[in-house]
């Protein structure tokens, strides 16, 4: 059978995969369906990227670690505009098929939490929310006890002549990534020595910017929708969002700035 358009990216299949709860059918909840789910395309992407950034960090491919990072921050970038187009949606408009989502939340997204293990943000508790024993969260499991990116930059940094101590390289992988005098000092004498590092560590920095960005827009979009009330499926909605709101992936290049 010659493969087609539709054949190659399964175009039926997709259109047959936003299922509406409100009957008669609410006209917002479509797109709130395609949102998510496009979220959850881009999650995979990220996940990608990032793991192939863990492989070039490791062997040291500064030119290929350069392009994933800047091909995430452009994604970090799409996400922030999918907001955009959700904030068209009034809080009325939610509300008209918000109790039927039931005990449903995007708390509760699988790949957005393995985003944040790989990116070195690991909290143990957020197993809970998945099923024992499911795909889901045998996958965050694996996460949580697998090096972060951060591990594996310091892979590159050592690479680079930078004393990684004794600590970080034997730290509890299960923990989430802590800022490091010592990586700091290193960090500072590459930004003073090597210009072509220089531009990697700032595009790590955009990408860490742009994640951050998300996260606001993110919370301001359920504060305006929302409100003070609890998310969907019992989470703590808005000051849940607001915790992790400015936490950066990479720490240690941010407290360096006052010293560039």
């Amino acid at each position: 059978m010659e493969l087609t358009y539709q054949r190659y990216l399964k175009i039926e299949q997709l259109l047959d995969l936003q299922v509406v709860q409100s009957d008669p059918p609410e006209h917002d909840e479509y797109l709130f369906i395609v949102i998510h789910q496009v979220y959850e395309l881009w999650f995979k992407i990220l996940l990608q990227e990032f793991e192939k950034i863990n492989r070039d960090f490791s062997s040291n491919d500064l030119f290929a670690a350069m392009l994933s990072f800047k091909r995430a921050r452009t994604v970090m970038k799409t996400l922030v505009g999918q907001l955009d187009i959700l904030e068209t949606m009034t809080p009325m408009s939610f509300t008209s098929f918000r109790d039927r989502l039931d005990s449903a939340s995007g708390f509760q997204s699988a790949q957005y939490r393995e985003f944040e293990f790989l990116l070195g943000y690991k909290r143990a508790q957020l197993l809970n929310y998945q099923p024992e024993g499911s795909a889901e969260r045998q996958r965050l499991e694996q996460r949580l006890n697998a090096r972060s990116v951060v591990d594996h930059f310091y892979d590159f940094l050592k690479h680079q002549g930078v004393k990684i101590p004794k600590e970080l390289r034997e730290r509890n992988l299960q923990d989430a990534s802590e800022p490091n005098e010592v990586i700091q000092d290193g960090l500072l004498s590459l930004y003073k020595s090597r210009p072509e590092l220089t531009i990697l560590f700032e595009l790590m920095t955009d990408f860490d910017e742009g994640l951050q960005e998300w996260r606001y827009r993110h919370v301001k979009l359920v504060e305006r929708t929302i409100g003070s009330k609890r998310g969907t499926g019992g989470s703590l909605g808005v000051d849940f969002l607001k915790y992790s709101l400015f936490l950066p992936c990479f720490p240690d290049l941010w407290a360096i700035r006052h010293k560039l």
